[in-house]
């Protein structure tokens, strides 16, 4: 098997043979061309890992070669050969993409060594190419799963965010509704794929911290800081800073972010040198009300309003029920690979209890469920029986709670809110505040209380 393929193009047929015989031995494949319009054709059809290119040929010289080679393949390695004399004319070539230069006569010994060389950066491109490739697949607008309208149109607009300049994206939806997905295939199909993609949660670092993370800080800025450090924004340089529940960074904060989107300069924490920055900030939040903590002064207006250019909305599962059975199914075909199974369908009785769910974790408890039933049940087809209890029992309870219960309502008029929470207070206080117990008591899911639960701070 070949180590790699080289072409060489000189006008010296003496070259061409003496190099030809040298990198056969060492295992590589080699093929010729003797001028720089045959290599050209050579290079279209045979697509060679590094080319061996004369500076000095008639017709075509080796420069005008180099720079046709770079239009069809920009990776493409080119050592250059050059007559002794010819130096700065070689070095100009670096400038015009060459990767080396090595001068006539040359030992063959410096050959191989260049040669070596060059097939580490050209493995290394593979394998960058490779990874790039992955992410590009893992992370496709193919893998967004969405029937609705709804989904369709959040689809169509990260297309449009995710080719164009704009450096400031938000996207909210409740947790589980797929952002981080969506936030990861806009940079993967953007100019930036191949550039650093910055993940920080914003709710896992502590408040004195964040900011030292996201620009760095100078040694001695605070009692810890016994070292220059670099922040988020200069390693995601050219790419994509990822900011999950950006709702709760302080104030601060907020301010020092707003000038480097704005300005894209910022200073390192106890920094007086401002730092220019090259980055995208997609910014997340699961907060219903991010417009109440403007009027409140706890987010402020003028970032909210530099990050909403383009907002995206991922509406809830349950608000977009056709979407539910499609992504069951992909999540199906998903683990029917990664546990080598084939569950090949659900039953009907199945189907409906799974649209009828609420799906109060929207995706991620959707894909869970899945999982759940791929680890533990053996089964051709999903029936009721293979369900978690909590979506079996919610439609029953639900159904009997609509037969029975009732209740009258007063004349002067009741808060429904104060009703809902005094329910939920009421039933952890039966259930001891077992929270399964009482979600049973309530004919909801454990996760639609506390989903509830939050809401009223019950927590």
């Amino acid at each position: 098997m070949h180590r790699g393929k080289i072409l060489v193009i000189d006008d010296e047929k003496f070259i061409i043979k003496s190099l030809k015989q040298h990198l056969e031995k060492e295992g590589f494949e080699v093929l010729t061309a003797e001028s720089g319009e045959a290599g050209i054709d050579v290079f279209k059809t045979d697509s060679p890992d590094i080319v061996l290119l004369d500076l000095n040929m008639p017709g075509i010289g080796g420069i005008e070669t180099l720079k046709a080679m770079k239009k069809l393949n920009s990776d493409v390695i080119v050592v250059i050969i050059t007559a002794y004399g010819d130096i700065e004319v070689a070095v100009s070539t670096i400038k015009s993409g060459a990767y080396d230069f090595v001068e006539k006569p040359f030992e063959l010994s410096r050959i191989s060594v260049l040669i070596s060389k060059a097939m580490e950066t050209v493995q290394l491109k593979r394998e960058v190419n490779y990874l790039r490739e992955e992410k590009y697949d893992v992370y496709s607008f193919n893998n967004i799963i969405g029937q609705s309208k709804a989904m369709q149109d959040v689809i169509t607009l990260a297309k449009k965010v995710s080719e164009s300049d704009a450096n400031t994206i938000l996207i909210r939806g409740e947790s589980g509704t797929g952002k981080s997905l969506l936030a990861r295939v806009i940079h993967y199909h953007s100019a930036r794929a191949s550039e650093p993609f910055v993940e920080i949660t914003c709710t896992a670092i502590p408040e004195t911290l964040i900011e030292s993370e996201l620009f760095g800080h100078e040694k001695g800025a605070f009692t810890d800081a016994k070292a220059s450090k670099k922040g988020l924004f200069e390693f995601a340089s050219g790419g994509t800073i990822y900011l999950d529940e950006i709702g709760d960074i302080k104030l601060s904060t907020q301010a020092k972010l707003l000038r480097a989107l704005e300005e894209r300069t910022f200073k390192k924490v106890g920094g007086l040198k401002d730092i220019e920055v090259n980055v995208r900030i997609i910014a997340t939040t699961n907060k219903k009300n991010l417009e109440g903590a403007v009027k409140d002064g706890s987010f402020r207006a003028d970032l909210y309003y530099r990050l909403k250019v383009f907002p995206i909305f991922i509406i809830p599962l349950r608000d977009r029920r056709e979407d539910i059975l499609p992504l069951a199914r992909h999540y199906m075909n998903k683990f029917n690979k990664e546990f080598k199974k084939n569950i090949g369908s659900m039953s009907a009785e199945a189907e409906k209890l799974i649209v009828d769910y609420p799906w109060y974790g929207n995706a991620r408890e959707l894909r869970n469920v899945m999982e759940r039933i791929f680890i533990l049940e053996d089964t051709d087809i999903i029936c009721p029986e293979h369900l978690p209890s909590e979506i079996v029992e919610q439609i029953e309870t639900g159904a009997e709670d609509e037969k029975n219960a009732s209740i009258d309502l007063p004349s002067e008029g009741l808060s429904l809110k104060n009703v809902e929470r005094d329910l939920i207070e009421q039933a952890l206080e039966k259930a001891n505040s077992n929270q399964t117990k009482a979600a049973k008591l309530l004919g909801i899911s454990r996760d639609a209380l506390r989903y509830k639960m939050q809401k009223f701070n019950l927590l």
